[in-house]
């Protein structure tokens, strides 16, 4: 894997779409795309997970964002949650072709498993071995069922440089902090008690910046607020941004 150390953890959202409320914070722009990449560093595209993007779209993707910013891209729903991770090749060779036209916009793969997918060796071991002979980049994976917080399973992920996605809200304890291949941290904030709605409060961001604070001194990390359905991942995210002391990297 080759995800590096960075000086401060990559703070985004689930998607660029800018809240009315939230505009005043983005510069002017040709496009959202453009205006979000102008304060943030990174964003996850969800939208790969539910249908097929041109090669031509990543391609104008990339070319749209300053040389630093990267794009966490979220695994097609055929692989995961059709398929359920069995016989992809031909699937990841179609999905990779596309993502790679992001360049070096790339920077990690996002793998959201179903609820009911409970960890499976043999199953869960062929098929990152298919995407590691296809992809050797950064990968965050999210089970969300609980026979994945276990310690082999840790191990397992770690073997392919996978690193296991910290969620909340969590299924367990173990669910709460990342795993498996400890060189990449990834959070990914749903929203608390509902999820997708619910806002952070401060003390919640406080506690999330003293975390990213002492990651980040040793490993590349990305937080990512996908509580978007009533816009609260934008200004939560801005305001994680702020206790950090976040400055842009350059561009």
């Amino acid at each position: 894997m080759n995800a590096a150390p960075s000086h401060a953890p990559r703070i985004g959202c689930a998607g660029w779409s800018i809240p009315t409320e939230a505009t005043a914070h983005f510069p002017a722009g040709s496009s959202h795309l453009q205006r979000y990449a102008q304060v943030f560093d990174a964003v996850e595209i969800n939208s790969s997970f539910y249908r097929t993007h041109r090669p031509a779209t990543y391609r104008r993707w990339g070319e749209t964002v300053p040389e630093s910013f990267r794009f966490s891209l979220k695994v097609p729903r055929t692989i995961t949650h059709e398929a359920r991770l069995v016989n992809c090749v031909d699937l990841l060779r179609e999905f990779l072709a596309g993502a790679r036209e992001l360049g070096p916009h790339l920077g990690c793969l996002l793998l959201q498993l179903p609820p009911r997918l409970a960890w499976d060796g043999p199953t869960a071991r062929a098929f990152l071995a298919q995407l590691r002979e296809q992809y050797d980049g950064p990968v965050a994976c999210e089970p969300r069922h609980t026979s994945w917080f276990r310690g082999e399973v840790e191990h397992e992920l770690a073997t392919f440089a996978v690193a296991r996605v910290a969620a909340d809200p969590a299924l367990s304890l173990r669910a709460r902090v990342p795993g498996g291949d400890r060189r990449l941290r990834y959070l990914r904030l749903h929203g608390a008690p509902r999820v997708y709605y619910d806002n952070y409060p401060d003390p919640v961001l406080e506690r999330v910046a003293r975390y990213l604070q002492h990651a980040t001194r040793r490993t590349e990390c990305w937080c990512i607020f996908d509580n978007t359905a009533h816009g609260h991942a934008t200004g939560n995210a801005l305001s994680l941004r702020a206790r950090l002391g976040a400055s842009r990297r350059p561009p």
